[in-house]
């Protein structure tokens, strides 16, 4: 018998995986009510209501009709057994047949200690109207909202463990594998009018104090309420995260985020956290209990991987960082993008590998190929080997000065006012404003350069331009890329899209490999915390020989992480 691991389960922000479609008063309530029916695009009211899974209060007897299972079981009807009895016309249960018209059934008692069953769902507003979405009213304020994103991973791995059925015909696919531990990182869902501890199921302490909407917690749906967590989340998300890996408690972990964002995540991951164990990451283009939704076979496959060890070397370290575990692939962190909203909608950026392995329709895990890029705990610009400080540059009254950035606090948190602030310049044909290639005219440009200088804060730039060298197109906006580069700020540059080339070496700017644009922003904004901003020029626009000098000198080490992770 394989003895059970333990997982820690991270709940992350705009989590689909997490999120289930409205609750929608039934039109069995809306009868009892006196409401009118719910009617289907045709007109009509709908043959079925919609079974949400919900709990019995009490237990309830039932009969159930003796092959109802499946059209075919009664062609087999003598390999079965005989059944509880039958059930006349009125209601009335035998033991035994006594008339024609008596139909075979199945007597059981539904206990709520069974947990969840699918039902009609039976609620109604406070006003007595019905439930038609997941606010009161069309656009109403969040105060009428309510929420479909689950606040931690308990109850969507209780449903996929209860509802969900296996290839075997038997439930329980997560409990059979491990116990699980859910910690609420950057939760897609919170408890806007708190929770006291005694009514928490996760592994947490003490009472959580009212919650709010892009704060303590990130949905993205009702739309018009959606709050996507901001720059300084990196920070509580790093820290938390490595506070988890490193208590020893887990065999690996499972993250969860919504599925355009968990790439970045889960290279930030493969950056920053200092750990052996097995990360494994896992997104949903279809809600919890929606038709054909995917996130519960992607959890379940995550749970399969980290049991494998597939991933240990000789010595039991992880030996394929973080990855992004989807549709029976796992998909190294650096190269995995999402290229399209549907179940099987992730590919390998960079034209050179990505898909390190699969899990097979039988459930077998195999490793087929190994990431030559460092990670976790190989990467250079991993936490545990940041420094507590860096120098970022800021304009002063007297021209360009260097600041003292703190990045970790005296315990080795990541703070918050270290994270980088890293913009994405994107180029195509046709950029300059006008003829004769005036760097005056890039006012957008020279606006985001004076906005970081002002800031005190490191930050950066990565070029998107052509493929695979990422140059620029207008030498106007190129002269202040590179009047950015000599007040400090490093620009890094790839080529657009997902470039299967390599970004050619310049001088004076990062060449980012065949990363992505977003994937070298947070590379970036990586190395800004490990080595700091760069060298300056007292005239940036027309830096000294000696200067460039020190600036391609200093860039080296920048170089030489960008080739390595």
């Amino acid at each position: 018998m394989t003895q059970k691991m333990r997982i820690a389960h991270l709940a992350g922000p705009t989590a689909t995986i997490q999120n289930t479609p409205p609750l929608v008063t039934s039109n069995k309530a809306r009868a009892l009510h006196g409401l009118p029916p719910r009617l289907a695009e045709d007109g009509e009211a709908p043959k079925f209501d919609a079974l949400r899974a919900q709990r019995l209060a009490a237990p309830v007897k039932v009969y159930v009709e003796q092959f109802s299972a499946h059209p075919l079981e009664s062609d087999a009807a003598d390999l079965y057994g005989p059944p509880d009895g039958y059930l006349a016309p009125d209601g009335t249960f035998s033991p035994t047949k006594r008339s024609e018209a008596d139909k075979a059934v199945y007597e059981m008692e539904l206990r709520p200690e069974d947990g969840l069953y699918p039902l009609p769902y039976m609620a109604r507003q406070s006003d007595g109207s019905p439930w038609e979405d997941e606010c009161a009213a069309p656009m109403a304020e969040r105060a009428r909202a309510r929420q479909g994103f689950f606040p931690d991973g308990s109850r969507s791995f209780e449903e996929i463990d209860r509802l969900g059925i296996g290839a075997d015909g038997l439930a329980g696919m997560i409990s059979s594998l491990a116990d699980v531990d859910f910690h609420r990182i950057l939760p897609p869902g919170g408890f806007m009018k708190g929770l006291p501890a005694d009514q928490r199921k996760d592994q947490g302490e003490g009472d959580i104090a009212p919650e709010a909407s892009g704060q303590t917690f990130f949905p993205y749906k009702p739309y018009h309420l959606g709050s996507p967590p901001p720059r300084p989340a990196l920070a509580r998300l790093t820290n938390r995260v490595q506070a988890i890996m490193d208590s020893g408690a887990y065999d690996g972990a499972i993250w969860t985020q919504g599925s355009p964002n968990v790439e970045e995540t889960s290279y930030w991951f493969n950056l920053l956290i200092d750990t052996k164990a097995p990360i494994a990451c896992n997104a949903a283009q279809r809600p919890q209990g929606q038709l054909s939704n995917d996130g519960p076979h992607n959890i379940v496959d995550s749970l399969r991987y980290i049991q494998s060890r597939v991933w240990a070397d000789d010595e039991g370290r992880n030996r394929l960082g973080t990855l992004l575990v989807q549709e029976q692939q796992f998909f190294a962190a650096r190269e995995v993008a999402k290229a399209d909203a549907r179940p099987g909608g992730y590919v390998a950026t960079g034209g050179h590998g990505g898909i390190l392995g699969q899990i097979s329709h039988a459930g077998r895990v195999a490793v087929t190929y190994l990431p030559a890029y460092k990670h976790t705990w190989r990467s250079d610009v991993r936490i545990t080997l940041l420094p507590q400080a860096v120098e970022a540059v800021r304009m002063g009254a007297a021209g360009l000065e260097r600041v003292s950035v703190a990045i970790k606090d005296a315990e080795g948190r990541l703070l918050e006012g270290a994270i980088p602030v890293v913009s994405i310049i994107k180029d195509g044909g046709y950029c300059g404003m006008d003829w004769g290639e005036d760097p005056a005219l890039e006012l957008d440009l020279l606006a985001s350069i004076d906005h970081k200088l002002a800031t005190g804060l490191l930050s950066g730039f990565v070029i998107e331009g052509l493929v695979p060298y990422g140059n620029m197109t207008s030498t106007a906006r190129m002269k202040l890329v590179q009047k950015a580069v000599f007040s400090g700020i490093p620009v890094a540059r790839v080529g657009r899209g997902a470039p299967e080339g390599f970004a050619d070496l310049h001088p004076f700017l990062i060449a980012g490999s065949n990363l992505t644009a977003t994937k070298a922003r947070l590379l970036l904004m990586a190395c800004l915390m490990k080595f700091g901003s760069l060298p300056t020029a007292k005239d940036p626009m027309r830096p000294t020989p000696d200067e460039r000098a020190a600036t391609a000198k200093a860039m080296e080490a920048w170089q030489s992480v960008f080739e390595s992770h």
